[in-house]
């Protein structure tokens, strides 16, 4: 898993970041059928520094991701067992993206950063 991309664009109001990367979608092991995308170790440091002043509860970050062309509103949200941030996917993107845990899959998260 590696980072392969960054942009960045600034706006009047605030800063936008984008960031392209391959990871597995895994299922957390509990009957509530949570499902998230470990992010890569390199691009999970690069978030921590662009997001610090923008963190919300718990350290989550506010996203807009996009799978297989399907997009949403979401946060990433620290994981300390892998000292990375989690993404979730939630069943309506997995069912319209066509993707299920085990699937690698390409990703790209673009940082809400309103200041």
């Amino acid at each position: 898993m590696q980072s392969t991309g960054l942009r960045s664009r600034c706006h009047t109001q605030s800063v936008t970041t984008s960031y392209t990367f391959r990871a597995e979608l895994w299922h957390y092991p509990e009957q509530a059928g949570w499902h998230f995308i470990t992010l890569p170790p390199d691009l999970a440091e690069q978030l921590k520094d662009q997001a610090a002043p923008f963190r919300k509860g718990f350290g989550s970050v506010k996203v807009k991701a996009c799978i297989a062309g399907q997009r949403w509103r979401t946060s990433l949200f620290p994981d300390s067992r892998t000292n990375s941030y989690l993404l979730p996917v939630k069943k309506a993107i997995r069912t319209a993206a066509g993707i299920r845990a085990g699937d690698e899959v390409d990703v790209e998260v673009e940082l809400i950063l309103d200041g």
